[in-house]
This record gives structure tokens, sequence and C-alpha cells, in this order.
């Protein structure tokens, strides 16, 4: 089968393949795929690598950040006891409860709340999607809070949630443990300094590795949730092969060039600007990234009116051009679209560029798709449904 060949401009996205790996991590994952290995002691290996790049006590590779999720708070229901993660979800009963902020319920390809409650556990929803007080949180801990999640993520709400730090605080007076997902987050030491507990990191995002996630913290704890590979996650299971190459990919973190990076991803964002500067109904402004990483993206606003399209229906038309080049289109509802530059190849900048002002010549000869405004809501679910042909 021949795969459509794509411009990603909308960032470290599960659905396009995350990232691109460096020639380190394709070797280090090609080199392990040619031999055996005990498992345990590779994992005993990727913990060293884990607790110098995070600071942890201890650390895993898992399959994903989604399956630390999963892991950790199995981990600290069945703590050390290997015949209770065997009978888990059972085993959980019906007061495990996990504490998180309303804001934070989020879908991030899935809802948050299901891989809590893969486990047994039950989510215990704290203050409204905008408002969530210190008072609040305090009164939900009780004896049957196992767990407290904490979720950092362009998904969630942005204002009114308690900070991190003064989150872990009312955790730890409680005597209940947070976890924090911090999936797609460059800032490998700062969650365990806020007082996290255990902090889970994709491997496959700005890391660059194979599909893994990265569960870091405290030592008893990660060694609970690694327990877990006994009972319900072990289908969630990680190979020896993304286990190398998660570890090749947290090595080259710490020598990678992030401010050389930071200046090209600068210059690209500047030449977009300056490209798309000249075409009416078209407006763009640089954002900061939500959650603090050291990244911006260019927003592109679309006037409807003058340009003859919607923000959906322009995100409709660059992904049928040849090649596709796929936006971040989440908040298209709201008239734009943004481009993110941090997984650009050599000469795809000058590529969107022009796609770009092509679309919008053409504009008129496009014809958006009936449900264009429903698919940019949908696209996750219709991607599962229709995936394979008739």
């Amino acid at each position: 089968m021949e795969l459509t060949n794509i411009i990603n401009v909308s960032g470290t996205m599960t659905g396009l393949g995350a990232s691109v790996t460096s020639e380190a991590v394709i070797e280090a994952s090609a080199v392990m795929m040619r031999r055996f290995v005990v498992m345990h002691q590779l994992q005993s290996s990727a913990s060293e690598t884990i607790c110098a790049a995070t600071g942890a006590e201890a650390g895993f590779i898992a399959a994903s950040a989604s399956a630390g999720i999963s892991m950790s708070i199995a981990g600290v229901i069945t703590g050390l006891n290997a015949a209770a993660a065997e009978q888990l979800p059972g085993f959980a009963g019906e007061n495990s409860l996990v504490a998180v902020q309303a804001g934070h319920l989020c879908n991030y390809g899935a809802p948050i709340a299901q891989a809590i409650e893969l486990t047994g556990a039950k989510v215990q929803s704290v203050g409204s999607a905008t408002l969530c007080t210190d008072y609040q949180l305090q009164q939900a801990l009780g004896p049957d809070t196992v767990a407290a999640l904490y979720v950092i993520s362009h998904h969630v709400s942005h204002y009114g949630q308690i900070p991190l730090p003064r989150f872990c605080q009312i955790c730890r007076e409680a005597g209940v443990p947070v976890i924090v997902d911090a999936a797609s987050e460059y800032e490998l030491r700062q969650f365990l300094r806020d007082g996290a507990d255990i902090v889970l990191y994709s491997g496959h995002k700005f890391l660059g590795g194979p599909t893994s996630g990265i569960v870091a913290g405290k030592r008893q704890l990660v060694r609970a949730a690694y327990l877990q590979n006994l009972g319900l996650c072990r289908g969630m299971k990680v190979g020896k092969e993304s286990v190398a190459g998660a570890i090749a990919a947290l090595q080259a973190w710490t020598e990678r060039d992030h401010q050389g990076i930071r200046e090209s991803e600068e210059a690209t964002l500047s030449y977009w600007q300056q490209q798309l500067s000249a075409l009416a109904g078209v407006r763009t402004v640089t954002e900061d990234d939500p959650t603090g990483n050291p990244l911006r993206r260019l927003t592109v606003q679309i006037n409807a009116d003058t340009v003859g399209l919607t923000a959906a229906g322009f995100a409709e038309a660059l992904g049928s051009a040849n090649p596709p080049i796929i936006v971040r289109d989440h908040e298209v509802e709201h008239g734009w679209f943004q481009l993110d530059p941090c997984n650009l190849l050599a000469g795809q900048a000058q590529q969107v560029a022009a796609q770009i002002c092509q679309t919008h010549q053409q504009a008129a000869q496009f014809t958006p798709s009936v449900q264009v405004e429903h698919n940019a809501r949908n696209a996750s679910a219709d991607g599962y449904l229709n995936w394979m042909a008739e």
C-alpha cells in the first residue's frame, strides 16, 4: 500500500505519527530488534536514563502516556500486591476515587476519565469547568481518594484552575499522591519539583522517540505502576525496540540544540507572516504555547466573507492539496487555524506558504464538504469509522 506523504503543521499529533525520529533513535530501535533481552533489565537501564533526565527516583517506559495514566492509578490502588494487580478492576471496589479538576477532564483522543476508570477507580470531579478552588479540592480529598490527577495540555481549561504547586501542597497535606499527565511537554524536571509524585510524558512527541510513554517519579509508586504489567495493563505492554528508542531519545534530548531549533522555528514564523501579509481577509499573529512550552505558532485568522471560505473550509482545502497540508484545526469554529513549525522537514515551510497563497487565490473554486464544520469537530471518530474501504 502506498502511503500519502503529508506536510505536518499541526504539531506532535498521534494521528499523524507524532514526530520524525532521529537516526540515533532509529538505530537504537533497530539494533534492539535484532537481539533478545531480559525486559526487566532493559527497563532498569531505562530507569537510570529517566532519572538522569527528570530528577525522578525511578522510572520505566510504558506503551504510551495514556497507558502510564492507567498504570499509575492502578499502582496506587494495589501497591506492591501482585495478587491485587491480577484482580483489577474488581479489586478497586466501589470506593477508589481519583480527584480531577473539572476543567481537566478533557479528551486527548480518548476521554481521560476512561483511562482512570479502566482500573476500576471512579472519577471524583472537583469544582466546575472554569473554576476550582482550594476549599473544593480540600473537601474532595477524603479517605476514599486514592490519587489526584493533574493534566497539563492545550485541551484543558487555562483559567480558574488550581496551579500545580498549590494542588500538590493540598494533596500532600491530605496524604494523596499526585499524578501529572504532561504528555506533550518540554519540561522534564519542573513538575516533580512542584511536588508531583509521578509525571507522565510521551516518548514520541517532542522527544522524537518511538511510540512510548515515560513514567517517572517516586520509587515505590513507580514500582507499583510497573507491577501492573501482571494484570489489566498487560495489553499495554511495550516492546524492547520502543524502550531502546525511548532511551536514545531521552539521551539525545539532553544534547539537542534547543536554542538553535527555537531560532529556526521563529525564522519560519516570520517568513510565513511575510508571505501571507498581502492576502485579503487573512490576518496572522504569533502566539505562545498555552502550556508554556518554549515554542510559538502562527494563528491564521480567516474572514470568510472576504476569502470565500471559512477557516474550516480553508483547512479542508489545504488538507486536499498535493501534498496534503495538515494544519492545527481544533479551534476552527472560532475562525482560525494554526501553523506549527516544530515538525517541518527541509523545504516544507516554503511549500506551506505557497499552498496557502494558492488556496486563497482559488478559494472560489473549492467546494467544502457539506459537513465540513461538523467534520472539524468529529474528525477523530470519523477517521476510526472510515479508515477501511468498504
